[in-house]
């Protein structure tokens, strides 16, 4: 996984005792001491590059592995990394508070300095990344031949050894971790016997990397990461120097130990991400989206997947659960353990499982959340909230309301609410954009500590008054959208009285709109329902004939959603003419409601 978190949503992410007995290991922690009680940053980090490379080896037999470093034991404690590496300075005493030995990346290149840095400074070693294209698919990077692109390859080839060889003696490193989740990823480009083939090359493609690593750097292992252990008998076919698998795993990550004796691998394994049930795994909620566990649920997700690590004992080497991000927006609630900044229940949890030492103030507690009318309310108008809220420690409670619109724009921003009151049970004021979105309480302890519950809910059109005299009317238009994903959007949608399709015009003003009402009718009150791309400037004519326009009302402020307008007129034809758009594309119309009471 790998945005906003990277997260986060994945669009599947597409899947994330130190001890240190030799003399090296020795003067990183004490480079550590230093720095934890008042050593300079710059002075910690000099000291953290003047320390010795460790040497990391995978040693043992079948069923009976260990990674040691520097001859002494170590199980990979660790967490994806999500900030900026300029930040790692400030944030990594705190992950070594957390019990965390390790960290891990999906890129590295010269931002990746400071971050070695700053986990050498305190104790912690870094899973180095290198991304190869598609990742998860071809929106992570695009689609690459391993048949036939040897210019891809070649230059693939020389970044990576470049930075290996940069890097290879600081003292920060643990290993390199050749792709992401590619040979899962080459499904969205290619099918049959050519995905076959695909798979084979980039599996080799991993081993002459791999083998390319081993001369420049033979003190640290190699692997390579996927999204499910499908990928496994692919590198166990063609990637025979690999020193361990990697795989990234969530409500599943139980079944990998299964999936490794069914296989008959010959390699140890890392789990490098897991965690709760991500939202590609999950079962729908009552409005069709993705059902969201609670934050008790994933706190529980993370101690479970990691007893699950544990038991495969000899050959799972560790985990890198994920994510250590703090963006707070659709993926970063969902998965990270420190959104904005504040612990989550899921923090906790693993720290505990980690053997860490956090302080025992924790989170509030949210439970049974519910929205009363889940399915269907109306623009503009409100639901209540309720949810049984608890601080563990007495601590006064904080309440925000959140709002996101992904299932309807893809947008992974967390805004405010347009209003709520009350201090639980909320009444919560919704948007007037139709569609599903999502709520989210939080509550704060004002000790660095956040609860976050969230549910879905529906918006649709406030009920009009009256009758309808434009449902099933013929409609024209000046365009419509006859291409494109969805396409076509004829005029005709806007009098089905469905508010899941849609009019769509060209991209340029003006446009219009027009409702055969088929003899002149009067009318009362008009409910324009638009899609996201809306009208600013309009104005609302009407006609006997179709060719001579009066025009009745002018809208100057138009902001989308759902314009319910109390206009009378009388016409056979009754138009929508746009002059100004609210957005860069067109505009576009659910509904073009005419009521006559």
């Amino acid at each position: 996984m790998h945005d906003s978190a990277t997260v986060a949503s994945r669009q599947r992410p597409l899947g994330r005792g130190h001890t240190a007995a030799l003399a090296a290991g020795m003067l990183v922690l004490g480079c550590a001491a230093q720095f934890t009680t008042g050593t300079p940053v710059a002075e910690a980090e000099q000291l953290s590059r003047q320390a010795a490379p460790s040497v990391v080896e995978v040693t043992g037999s079948q069923g009976d592995w260990r990674l040691m470093v520097d001859g002494s034991p170590y199980q990979v404690k660790g967490l994806t990394w999500g900030p900026a590496p300029d930040q790692a300075a400030s944030r990594m005493p705190e992950l070594k508070r957390m019990g965390v030995n390790t960290v891990r990346t999906w890129g590295t290149d010269a931002t990746t300095a400071p971050l070695l840095d700053a986990a050498a400074a305190n104790g912690i070693k870094v899973m180095n990344g290198f991304w190869l294209q598609p990742g998860g698919g071809p929106g992570s990077g695009g689609c690459i031949d391993y048949v036939s692109d040897s210019e891809y390859k070649s230059t693939m080839l020389s970044d990576i050894t470049g930075w290996v060889d940069t890097y290879k003696s600081h003292p920060g490193v643990l290993m390199w971790n050749v792709g992401n989740e590619s040979i899962l990823g080459l499904r969205d480009c290619f099918s049959g016997q050519e995905l076959e083939q695909q798979r084979d090359a980039y599996a080799s493609f991993v081993n002459r990397v791999t083998e390319r690593i081993h001369a420049i750097d033979p003190n640290h292992p190699v692997t390579s990461t996927d999204a499910w252990t499908g990928a496994w008998p692919y590198l166990k076919e063609n990637a025979p120097a690999l020193d361990l698998y990697s795989v990234n795993a969530y409500s599943d990550v139980c079944g990998v130990s299964q999936d490794w004796n069914s296989g008959g691998y010959s390699k140890p394994y890392i789990v490098t991400e897991t965690g709760p049930p991500g939202e590609w795994e999950v079962s729908d909620d009552v409005n069709g989206v993705p059902d969201e566990p609670t934050d008790v649920a994933k706190a529980q997700g993370y101690t479970e997947a990691w007893n699950c690590v544990t038991g495969h004992e000899g050959v799972a080497l560790g985990a890198t659960l994920f994510h250590y991000g703090t963006e707070n927006d659709f993926g970063g609630v969902w998965f990270n353990l420190v959104p904005g900044g504040e612990k989550r229940l899921s923090y906790y949890s693993v720290a505990d499982a980690y053997g860490g030492r956090v302080g025992g103030n924790t989170p509030p507690v949210i439970s049974n959340m519910s929205v009363d009318t889940p399915t269907s309310v109306p623009a503009g108008e409100t639901f209540t909230l309720s949810a049984d809220v608890s601080d563990p420690d007495g601590d006064p409670i904080d309440y925000r309301i959140m709002i996101n619109s992904k299932y309807m724009d893809s947008s992974s921003a967390l805004v405010p609410a347009p209003g709520f009151t009350g201090s639980g049970p909320f009444t919560v004021t919704v948007p007037e954009r139709l569609g599903v979105w999502k709520v989210y309480l939080y509550a704060r302890d004002g000790q660095g500590n956040v609860g976050i519950e969230t549910q879905s809910f529906r918006v649709v059109p406030p009920e009009a008054s009256g009758t309808n005299v434009a449902l099933d009317k013929p409609a024209s238009a000046s365009s419509y959208q006859k291409t494109g994903s969805g396409a076509p959007f004829p005029p005709a949608n806007v009098t089905d009285g469905d508010d899941s399709t849609r009019w769509a015009s060209d991209w340029s003003d003006p446009q219009w709109i027009q409702v055969d009402l088929g003899s002149a009718t009067s009318f009362d009150h008009l409910q324009l329902v638009w899609e996201a791309a809306y009208g600013s400037h309009y104005e609302i004519r009407v006609s006997e004939d179709g060719t001579n326009w009066n025009t009745i009302h002018t809208m100057s402020n138009g902001n989308g959603g759902v314009d319910s307008l109390d206009v009378s007129g009388t016409g056979r034809y009754v138009r929508m003419y746009g002059t100004e758009r609210g957005t860069g594309y067109g505009y576009s119309l659910k509904e073009f409601g005419i009521y006559r009471n």
